[in-house]
Parts: C-alpha cells; sequence; structure tokens
C-alpha cells in the first residue's frame, strides 16, 4: 500500500511506499511548532519525490543535520530528510500535506525538540 502527500499548490508530490500511520509525532522545536507539522519517519527507500524538485529550496538550521524542504512557490515544507547515526537517509513526512490522512484520528506522540 501507498500514500500521496503535497505541497499546497501540487508543484511538489510525493509518494510513500507504506501504510499511513495511525500515530504522529508532534514537535515543540522552533520549526514545528511555527509551522504546525505532524511528523511520521520513513526510511528513503520508501520515499519517492514525484514532481518538483527542481521548485524545492532547502533550509538548515541549528546542528544543520536535517535539510527542511519548502516549496518556492507556496512555501509549505511538505518533507524534510537527513542521516539516521548509523548514516541511511530518513525523511520525515508531514501528515497535514497527506490529503488520505485522518488527522483526528491520529496517535500523537509529544517531542521535545526544544531542549534537543
Amino acid at each position: 500500500m501507498s500514500y500521496l502527500g503535497s505541497c499546497h499548490c501540487g508543484t511538489v508530490t510525493f509518494t510513500v511506499n507504506a501504510e499511513i500511520p495511525s500515530q504522529a509525532i508532534s514537535c515543540n522545536c522552533s520549526i514545528c511548532r511555527r509551522t504546525g507539522s505532524l511528523l511520521t519517519f520513513v526510511p528513503a527507500d520508501q520515499f519517492e519525490l514525484n514532481s518538483g524538485n527542481d521548485q524545492l529550496k532547502t533550509y538548515e538550521f541549528n546542528k544543520h543535520k536535517i535539510q527542511h524542504q519548502f516549496c518556492q512557490r507556496c512555501g509549505i515544507q511538505s518533507f524534510s530528510s537527513g542521516l539516521l547515526p548509523d548514516g541511511t537517509r530518513s525523511y520525515a513526512v508531514n501528515l497535514r500535506c497527506v490529503p488520505e490522512a485522518d488527522l483526528d484520528a491520529l496517535e500523537l506522540q509529544h517531542f521535545d525538540g526544544a531542549s534537543a
């Protein structure tokens, strides 16, 4: 099974080759708090960018370990990427950018990114 996601204007689209999760991470770091992201993490081999690569801008802050990807046209961050401690690439998908996700049904796990 897989699910689709996109930025607001539809320029950036992606597919995740996995089931839509029932849980999401709500982080209180300075960027997630401002964007309201609800995140799920997927291995790189389950993430496929379908369109909009040429419209993505990258923003890094703090330790510069996560590449926050924003659509240049609408400004929405539908995903980020970074390396796990073992060196493998992982994607943080913003479930608010997945139309099929039932946000009200998600079990939220709170992460204290502000202290990390």
